[in-house]
C-alpha cells in the first residue's frame, strides 16, 4: 500500500462535505505593490478545482 504524501497533506485542508481546501497564492513577496484590500483576501483558503481535487484525493489516498 502507498503511504501519504506528506508534503501534499500539509498543504490542503478537507472541508466536511469533502471538499479541498488551499491558500491563495501571492502572499510570498512583492507584496509593497499590492493593495491591502488585496492582500487581506489573500489570507483566506480558497476551493480547489474539481480535476485538482481529484488528483489531490489520489495522492492522499482520501
Amino acid at each position: 500500500m502507498a503511504k501519504t504524501r506528506k508534503s501534499i497533506a500539509k498543504r490542503f485542508k478537507f472541508t466536511k462535505t469533502g471538499k479541498i481546501l488551499r491558500r491563495a497564492v501571492g502572499l510570498n513577496h512583492n507584496l509593497a505593490k499590492k493593495s491591502g484590500n488585496k492582500k487581506r483576501k489573500n489570507r483566506k483558503w480558497v476551493l480547489v478545482s474539481k480535476p485538482e481535487a481529484k488528483k489531490i484525493k489520489k495522492l492522499l489516498k482520501y
